[in-house]
């Protein structure tokens, strides 16, 4: 999702700091992104096209897109920035009784990167609270599913007898990975799919999940904000790590989450 500035997409005016650059030119220092004390905080540079290798360029020093219908792609690099640290994830009684129910059940399981293109799809179509439209506009569609069909973007999948009811897609470099967005069509279906995203990364040595914005229900969740700089030094490590080469998601892997490593067990996180 998109940082927590002080305005929206659409209402970013052209400003005297606007950096743009050049589908030849390298971004700017994350350091000369627009402060807390400005319209837009976090914004770095406006400008460059989309498409897998300069997002890839982009993500490994942590600056990530975002604009709305009309906009020139603005790219941003907030600080503080919001991260879930997979083994901080915080599970609830509730939720944990939620997750070994879906742990147990045939008829309930995650998949990873089988319908892709309706995750992001639905992800772009799902309202969300004071944002009168999508930031997933039309640009951000085709450069991440060619991410996608290049092995860089992944969807994590909530699936109940045979249909979609939830999930989020990412962004995995080495062994980090970039949260983007989520939505759910039944109840818990994109918690259901976060913690299968977290148990996968306590599988696969990814020690952080990036979650760009500082939002409540995030918060609650276990995610937290760190300094900018702090984030890219741990980039500069996990970006280098060997990528994940196995992407299924097996059962066994719910065991990584303590709630559901002995399902007799009621007790929770």
């Amino acid at each position: 999702g998109p940082p927590a500035a002080a305005c929206g997409p659409g209402t970013i005016a052209p400003m005297p700091q606007m950096r743009w650059i050049d589908d030849d030119e390298d971004f700017p220092p994350t350091a000369l992104a627009l402060g807390a004390g400005s319209d837009a905080p976090g914004l770095l540079a406006a400008g460059r096209r989309l498409d897998p290798a300069i997002l890839e360029q982009a993500y490994r020093r942590g600056i990530f897109p975002w604009f709305g219908p009309g906009q020139p792609v603005l790219w941003w690099a907030p600080d503080p920035r919001m991260v879930l640290p997979a083994a901080e994830l915080h599970i609830t009684h509730s939720f944990a009784k939620t997750l070994r129910r879906f742990a147990r059940d045939p008829a309930c399981e995650i998949r990873i990167d089988h319908d892709f293109d309706r995750v992001i799809d639905a992800c772009a179509r799902t309202p969300r609270p004071g944002q009168g439209g999508t930031w997933i506009v039309p640009a951000m569609l085709r450069a991440y599913r060619a991410w996608h069909a290049a092995g860089g973007a992944h969807s994590f999948e909530t699936w109940v007898g045979g249909q979609l009811v939830g999930g989020l897609y990412g962004v995995a470099i080495g062994r980090m990975f970039y949260g983007e967005s989520m939505f759910a069509w039944a109840s818990d279906a994109s918690k259901i799919a976060l913690a299968a995203l977290v148990a996968f990364c306590r599988a696969r040595g990814i020690a952080l999940i990036d979650c760009q914005q500082n939002t409540a229900h995030l918060a609650s969740l276990g995610a937290r904000e760190v300094a900018r700089a702090d984030f890219e030094r741990h980039l500069a490590k996990a970006c280098a790590q060997p990528p994940v080469a196995d992407w299924t998601y097996d059962r066994s892997l719910w065991a990584q989450l303590p709630p559901l490593r002995d399902p007799a067990n009621p007790r929770s996180a």
